[in-house]
């Protein structure tokens, strides 16, 4: 068994392109370190709707080039079966380890496969891909990047010609054209051919973010923002000034693009910590709002003054503020989110009269509802102009988000205070996540196997009155992995558990609804609601062994 470890791991070194990742892995054949070799060479990353996503190292369980090289080999072959022989593909990359590398060896390949590349200038925000795939008439993109993940990681995200990230069966085909390659001497890489595009699909990307904001609109609102050691803040900058915001002020510290992200654990605005320096510049320099971008720039945050310091949007609220804003703007169309996002989306389409639709998790299945105006997921990703771009796009929202606050500061209101007015129309929405990060993922699949054995029967003191086992499918919705729970009573409370699709990670969205009959009910509900969160999170645990 050893023996045939070694041979793979010398037949895997013999090929790799990488000098740093051939390094790696001799010496760890040197070393006879068999445990670090079963574990990088006990499968391979797998294929799926989010690309490939993992540490970068040597191996094929490893983000490396050689990996990559067969992925794109993959892609090249599907989109030539599709009958796509010569149609471009984009390549973008953000400012990762070896993201570069990646990117270029996936022209080389396309070029080397009879189709047209072409590769944006620099590490820029995943949604000028995205925006760049329609606006080229590219037959596929390709991002990447690893998103909010931690310094180690990098990924592969695939789009297709009509701007949205690929779905079943595209992924499982993709995945087949993988597996056929053989050796990485049967796929042709040229050492030239692309194209290697200048500054001009990023103007035409800023200009797109004209239809955004309503002309003549309020632009007054002051920012701090950051960039979170990713690609966003050059982009940011220059979309603020088109449109006559005050210039943003930058967290330093974070604002120029770093793979270490040395001032953070996780490059997520949503992780403990990853926040405390954009507090502190907006302790010292009083803005009216903090924005951050997560690393590629597809995320945002939102952050507001509370009692006497600063709090964190949630995704949900930022969702609800954006969608109260459109409809003020008359939109028109239909409005999205996933299963795992808050039911106050849904209340205010139904009272605006506009179309409403829940999809499964990610913006892969947002981006396809048909007569999409806006969509958005409580992870911090809003769709605010899918006629630009159909995916999740941290500036474009950045843009809207300041306006609407351009907009309530000449009022003399804020965020908070519109909050405030949605909770008083259509209920308190209180929303939590328990969320548990494994290092070993048997542990999220035996807390799902042990919620499928013996579904809890009460949470919170609530009556569990429907627990749905998703894999099945629902009439809107097709099979996932995910647990569903509607709990008894006025508040309306409603439980959702999923593995992460991206992130070693078991994740449970909660949800309660409050009623405020008046104003003075506000702060009453906000506890209460939180109080049910709680125990809620405290029972699920419990029965989930986590």
């Amino acid at each position: 068994m050893q023996d045939d470890l070694i041979i793979r791991a010398q037949a895997w070194l013999a090929e790799d392109p990488d000098p740093e990742t051939a390094d790696e892995l001799a010496k760890l054949i040197e070393a006879g370190d068999t445990a670090e070799l079963a574990d990088r060479f006990s499968g391979t990353l797998q294929f799926g709707t989010a690309g490939l996503r993992g540490e970068i190292g040597a191996g094929p369980m490893r983000m490396n080039r050689s990996v990559v090289i067969r992925a794109a080999a993959g892609l090249a072959a599907y989109l030539k079966a599709q009958g796509h022989t010569d149609g471009l593909v984009v390549v973008g990359y953000d400012a990762r380890y070896k993201s570069a590398d990646f990117a270029r060896d996936t022209a080389a390949v396309m070029t080397g496969a009879g189709l047209r590349a072409a590769v944006l200038p620099r590490p820029l925000p995943t949604p000028v891909l995205a925006y760049a795939i329609r606006h080229l008439g590219a037959v596929a993109g390709v991002e990447v990047t690893a998103s909010h993940n931690p310094p180690r990681d990098n990924g592969y995200k695939v789009y297709l010609g009509d701007g949205s990230q690929i779905v079943s069966p595209a992924d499982a085909e993709i995945a087949a054209e993988i597996e056929r390659v053989d050796t990485l001497a049967s796929v042709p890489r040229p050492s030239s051919g692309w194209e290697d595009l200048g500054d001009e699909v990023l103007e035409a990307y800023l200009a797109r973010t004209d239809a955004v904001l309503t002309p003549g609109s309020p632009r007054g609102i002051r920012s701090v923002y950051t960039a979170m050691h990713g690609v966003g803040k050059d982009v940011v900058m220059a979309a603020f000034a088109r449109h006559g915001f005050p210039t943003p002020v930058l967290v330093a510290e974070q604002a120029e693009p770093d793979p270490a992200f040395p001032t953070v654990a996780f490059p997520n605005p949503e992780e403990p910590g990853a926040m405390d320096l954009s507090f502190a510049k907006a302790a010292e320099v009083q803005p009216d709002i903090v924005i951050a971008n997560d690393p590629d720039a597809d995320r945002c945050a939102v952050a507001v003054p509370a009692n006497g310091g600063w709090r964190m949007l949630r995704g949900d609220e930022v969702g609800a503020l954006l969608a109260a804003h459109l409809v003020h703007k008359g939109a028109s169309g239909v409005f999205a989110e996933s299963i795992v996002s808050s039911s106050l989306l849904g209340r205010i389409a139904e009272a605006a009269g506009v179309g409403y639709e829940e999809t499964l998790t990610g913006f892969k299945w947002i981006s396809r509802v048909e007569g999409l105006r806006y969509g958005y997921e409580e992870a911090l990703g809003y769709c605010v102009d899918p006629e630009g771009v159909r995916d999740k796009d941290g500036i474009t929202a950045a843009l809207l988000v300041a306006e609407l606050a351009s907009e309530l500061k000449e009022q003399g209101r804020t965020l908070t205070d519109l909050l405030d007015d949605l909770a008083m129309e259509h209920g308190l929405h209180a929303t939590d996540q328990l969320s548990v990060r494994v290092s070993d993922l048997s542990v999220i699949a035996s807390a799902m196997a042990a919620l499928r054995a013996e579904p809890p029967v009460s949470l919170a003191g609530l009556q569990v009155i429907s627990a749905e086992d998703l894999t099945k499918g629902t009439e809107s919705l097709p099979p996932t992995d995910g647990l569903r729970y509607y709990l008894d009573g006025a508040y309306k409370a409603r439980v959702i558990v999923r593995p992460s699709g991206t992130e070693p990670k078991l994740k449970c969205y909660l949800e309660v609804v409050v009623p405020v009959p008046e104003a003075s009910d506000l702060a009453p509900a906000r506890t209460r609601g939180q109080e049910i969160l709680n125990a809620i999170k405290k029972d699920l645990a419990a029965a989930a062994g986590i």
